[in-house]
């Protein structure tokens, strides 16, 4: 029963996630917000809300290891997993879009998430510093967004209008009722598919005496990227996969800024030392491999899809040993 409730978790997770962006979207839209605004702030914390729900339930029942470990275990798989698979299937066009700045601004909150870890626990302090960081790149990101949309009106004024790109699950024709439903649905599934997902993970690690860092950086990790890598697999198929890379980039970052920021807050994390030694610097490593694609103009294709793949069934089969 233990792995149908981990299973159950799951699936309420996932689907409880998509309900709440879809009910918060355009509820957002419904009272006036800007769909800009709705992209940056609800599209984005909504689309982590399962990950957000597992970390702070973990960090609330003493086992910080499956909170950390998802977080480490899904940025791991995002770059070598959910770009790996892809591109066995379709060359990913991935230099058609300049990645750069939102990539260094990954790797220095990977570089700054390290050098917090090594104080040894992600405490109120540690919260903050993340949260601050988030706030940051939230505020650049929000900047950017409005000049870049400032610039083609300028340069549209005199012949068209701009129309505005619809954020993630927005309808305009969603009737109120609709918007109330996915809001509760989303609301009360979050927080029953973490109690779910959390419980099973943990008495699976007890059951076999495997430490739940391992299964956090595992089945907890890889059970939380299946939504990126189902959305990414089937654009490879559909030859759109071009922006795969700038959702991975920002998928890492919103993970480490933002997930463990608010966790920390609510309850201090001791930081397996397992992770300092290893699973850290295999972290930043995929984010490395990143570099040729950003900078170099490089496409993934297959021969790359091999490599990361491998590399990330690699891993697994070391954590697991």
């Amino acid at each position: 029963m233990v792995y149908l409730y981990l299973a159950l978790g799951l699936v309420i997770l996932l689907l409880a996630g998509d309900a709440l962006v879809k009910g918060a979207v355009n509820l957002a839209l419904r009272l006036g917000v800007p769909a800009l605004i709705v992209s940056l702030t609800i599209v984005a914390f909504g689309t982590s809300a399962p990950e957000l729900l597992i970390s702070v339930k973990a960090a609330l029942e003493g086992v910080p290891g499956i909170a950390l470990g998802n977080v480490v275990g899904s940025n791991t798989a995002n770059v070598l997993l959910v770009l790996g698979v892809p591109a066995l299937l379709a060359v990913m066009h991935t230099s058609g879009h300049d990645t750069r700045k939102s990539y260094v601004v990954m790797l220095g909150a990977t570089v700054f998430f390290i050098a917090l870890a090594f104080r040894g626990t992600f405490d109120r302090i540690a919260g903050l510093a993340l949260l601050a960081a988030l706030a940051a790149v939230l505020f650049d990101s929000f900047r950017d967004a409005l000049r870049h949309r400032r610039d083609g009106l300028a340069a549209a004024a005199a012949s068209a209008e701009i129309e505005e790109e619809e954020p993630e699950g927005a309808d305009p024709d969603m009737p109120g009722w609709k918007i109330a439903l996915f809001l509760v649905l989303g609301l009360v599934g979050l927080p029953l598919g973490a109690d779910l997902l959390v419980d099973g993970a943990t008495e699976i690690a007890a059951r076999f005496g495997v430490p739940d860092t391992v299964i956090g950086l595992t089945l907890v990790a890889l059970g939380t990227s299946l939504p990126e890598l189902a959305t990414t697999v089937m654009a490879a198929l559909r030859r759109q996969a071009d922006v795969a890379l700038g959702n991975v980039i920002g998928s890492n970052l919103f993970n480490l800024l933002a997930i463990i920021g608010v966790a920390a807050l609510i309850k201090p994390m001791s930081v397996d030392p397992e992770l300092l030694r290893f699973d850290l610097w295999v972290m930043l490593g995929a984010s490395l491999i990143l570099l040729p694609f950003v900078f170099l103009g490089r496409d993934l294709g297959r021969v790359w899809g091999v490599v990361l793949s491998a590399l990330y069934l690699g891993y697994v089969a070391l954590v697991l040993s």
